[in-house]
């Protein structure tokens, strides 16, 4: 006769709490997982050759839901009036958005720029040289997050970030942040590199073809170089058209001459 099973009791069926260390190493692995996903999802976007407003908007979105942050931007530097502008942002805020551009020596954010360095306010509302305190009450966002963009040793602009409530940024949330701009930066750089050298090709071949127009000129009108040239200027000037447009019309006029 079998001799029935032993029924395991409720106190050994259940199963053991995880430790408190299990937990906080499995947060540490899912925000880690989280982290090297994102950077990834970014360096793809930056080699995608999309356009440049719809890589920073996918950055600025990214990063905020990595960050956990109630706002994200990007803000590029403007030698010329020394400022920085907010070029991107997942906020959905028009006055956040349309603020004023802020003087780079007259800002936390135009701090970190000059300096290079992150820029960490434990409560903006209460910082007096946060310019936009009011915007920031309004909003809802407290602790902010400001690093340099840098490519090629030097800072091109800077990306924040903000939180809802007070929050003390540690080491690895500025390293990760870091990472996000420079990326961006390095993307932003790109683009700025190939459209000079659309530039310079595209000036290259406008002057190749004022060349042949001159020497058109020149030898169907037996025109001098700085006659043909003022020619080919004043045609532009009085159909508002480019020197460019001005020259393959000659060139075309005289293919069908032919």
């Amino acid at each position: 006769m079998k001799k029935p099973k032993k029924r395991i009791s409720q106190k050994k069926a259940a199963k053991k709490p995880e430790s408190s260390e299990i937990t906080r190493l499995k947060t540490i692995i899912a925000s880690k997982d989280r982290e090297i996903k994102t950077l990834t999802e970014i360096s793809r976007t930056i080699v995608s050759g999309q356009y440049m407003e719809e890589i920073l908007s996918l950055i600025v979105t990214l990063t905020a839901e990595m960050m956990g942050s109630k706002i994200c931007s990007i803000m590029l530097h403007d030698e010329k009036k020394k400022e920085l502008k907010i070029i991107a942002t997942q906020s959905l805020s028009e006055e956040y958005k349309n603020k004023p551009n802020v003087k780079v020596g007259q800002s936390i954010s135009g701090r970190a720029f000059i300096e290079q360095k992150p820029a960490v306010i434990l409560d903006v509302r209460k910082e007096k040289d946060y310019m936009y305190t009011d915007i920031a009450k309004k909003e809802g966002f407290t602790s902010m997050l400001c690093v340099p963009m840098i490519v090629r040793g030097k800072a091109i602009g800077v990306v924040n970030i903000y939180t809802a409530e007070v929050h003390s940024f540690t080491d690895d949330e500025i390293r990760i942040l870091q990472s996000v701009s420079n990326q961006a930066a390095i993307g932003i750089d790109n683009m700025n590199l190939m459209n000079e050298a659309l530039l310079a090709r595209e000036q290259l071949e406008t002057r190749k073809l004022i060349e042949r127009a001159k020497g058109i000129l020149m030898k169907k009108f037996s025109m001098d170089e700085n006659t043909a040239y003022k020619t080919i200027h004043k045609k532009s000037m009085d159909t508002r058209k480019s020197m460019k447009e001005v020259a393959e019309a000659i060139i075309l006029t005289l293919e069908m001459d032919k």
